[in-house]
């Protein structure tokens, strides 16, 4: 699975990347035939001003969530989350069908 992260509006240091390619890996036990992920990560002009964009094509569809927080760090947990629910409920509805 190949990971693309991209930093708007700042640098991102080695250990936010390697934190976010790590949590973001775990998607493939949620779905095996991820190809890629693209991870935006963002700076706002509001309290909780770390934004995170996890975009990818699962199933036909195109899966995004997105996540505001005060830290990084929890966003990416956040929207990790999300998007391990939205493969699941995406893999269900398919089957389903």
């Amino acid at each position: 699975m190949e990971i693309n992260i991209k930093s708007l509006k700042f640098d991102a240091d080695q250990k936010l990347i390697a934190f976010v390619e790590k949590k973001i890996s775990k998607l493939s036990r949620f779905y095996e035939n991820l190809d890629s992920v693209d991870v935006v990560l963002s700076l706002l002009h509001e309290p909780e001003n770390k934004n995170v964009k996890i975009q990818t094509h699962v199933l036909g569809q195109d899966l995004v969530i997105e996540r505001n927080a005060q830290t990084f760090e929890e966003a990416v947990n956040d929207a990790a989350d999300a998007m391990k629910e939205k493969i699941t409920r995406a893999k269900e509805k398919k089957y389903e069908a």
